[in-house]
């Protein structure tokens, strides 16, 4: 059930509006599109409110209290990531060809956030087809570190059951993603004249070592731990950095671990095994390691189980609105529904738009996906805050 079909015109306007403002991250800037989405909700009751982590880095927060019954938030990201270079047309110009739109975010994440917005507009106009309170929670930072969702469950918000996160997923239900982990890892060694490398120790050399004991830890163990709907979880290197001068031994070398987390790891236990390797490599090798920092990421694992109401309810609505193939799946990368289920939130993932498509030149959204979003969105809300509940 949904409260009203969508306004296409005014869908197509907002994403144009929302496409033309310039969040890309880095810096994000976010603070003018927070301000034209509080626009946007302005007339349809909506308590608005701003967070800010940062001076521009702004989260906008809508709170529509409808009598008694559960707290339902919808969630997305305002950031995009940097347009690049080889679009066909102005990246922040919204343009419709051949049944699609073009333009940075469209997908990744403005497409599914006005698409929010028309859902929750609609049900703000039929507010005797549901009871509870109705938010939209709309971050700033999720491309880079998640520093705006962080933020905001990190400020004791308000109690939420239900939530949906906005991400490209063509219209299907996803229930879990992976969580990563990326320490920046430093092995010393000794300097020395280029010349005379049996005075000093080549850090680079002792790297080497490591990284072959990275390999291992990766194919015997880290990719053993299988989850069904994210697939294995895995541990590899994506940068390295080491030396000073063509003609010194190199002192330190510095290494990039990525892990990635399946659903059901602990971050301090993967911590703790990361210690280990660096333990072995000192035992076998004689490698001298340490962690120096840890990059900032989107954050850890988690899932919402397969029999949970709004999980059944995100796999009705999708495949009443055109997904044949509803789901559940597993993202392979993270999002921002791990905050919210550290929240006590039960939340799934669903969105139009196509991952294969974002972050690339003439990133686009179907506008059929795109229109049955805001229809998918009511439903699913709609479903997990009944009329029955009002008194």
């Amino acid at each position: 059930m949904i409260c009203a079909e969508p306004d296409i015109a005014r869908m197509k306007r907002d994403l144009a509006a929302l496409v033309a403002v310039n969040t890309e991250n880095p810096p994000g800037r976010e603070r003018e599109a927070a301000e034209l989405i509080a626009g946007l909700l302005a007339d349809a009751g909506f308590d608005l409110s701003y967070s800010e982590y940062q001076p521009g880095r702004t989260n906008v927060i809508a709170v529509l209290n409808n009598g008694e019954g559960p707290c339902f938030a919808f969630n997305t990201h305002i950031d995009v990531v940097p347009a690049g270079e080889g679009w066909s047309t102005d990246p922040f110009t919204l343009t419709e060809r051949e049944g699609r739109l073009y333009g940075r975010g469209s997908c990744d994440a403005k497409g599914p956030l006005v698409a929010m917005l028309e859902a929750m507009r609609q049900m703000a106009a039929h507010r005797h087809k549901w009871s509870g309170t109705l938010m939209g929670v709309f971050v700033a930072d999720e491309e880079a570190a998640s520093e705006g969702a962080k933020f905001y469950v990190r400020n004791n918000p308000p109690a939420i059951d239900f939530a949906v996160i906005g991400e490209p997923t063509s219209n299907a239900t996803f229930s879990a993603h992976k969580g990563s982990l990326r320490p920046w890892v430093r092995v010393e060694g000794v300097t020395a004249h280029s010349g005379t490398p049996d005075l000093g120790e080549n850090a680079i050399f002792r790297a080497g070592q490591l990284l072959g004991l990275i390999e291992e830890q990766h194919h015997t163990e880290v990719k053993c731990r299988c989850h069904p709907l994210v697939g294995s979880a895995s541990l590899t290197v994506t940068r390295i950095q080491g030396g000073h001068a063509d003609n010194v031994l190199p002192g330190a070398c510095d290494i990039l671990l990525d892990r990635r987390m399946v659903p059901g790891e602990d971050e301090e236990v993967v911590k703790q095994e990361l210690e280990h390797l660096l333990t072995v490599a000192r035992e076998r090798f004689g490698v001298r390691a340490g962690v120096l920092r840890y990059q900032p990421t989107t954050g850890g694992a988690t899932e919402t189980a397969a029999d949970e109401a709004i999980v059944q309810a995100g796999l009705a609505a999708c495949r009443a609105h055109g997904q044949s193939e509803p789901g559940p799946f597993g993202f392979q990368g993270g999002c921002d529904l791990v905050h919210f289920r550290s929240l006590g939130t039960k939340g799934i993932v669903i969105g139009p738009g196509s991952l294969a498509v974002a972050h690339k030149p003439d990133e686009f959204v179907p506008l059929d996906e795109f229109i049955n979003a805001g229809r998918i969105y009511q439903q699913v809300a709609c479903a997990m805050l009944p009329a029955e509940n009002a008194k």
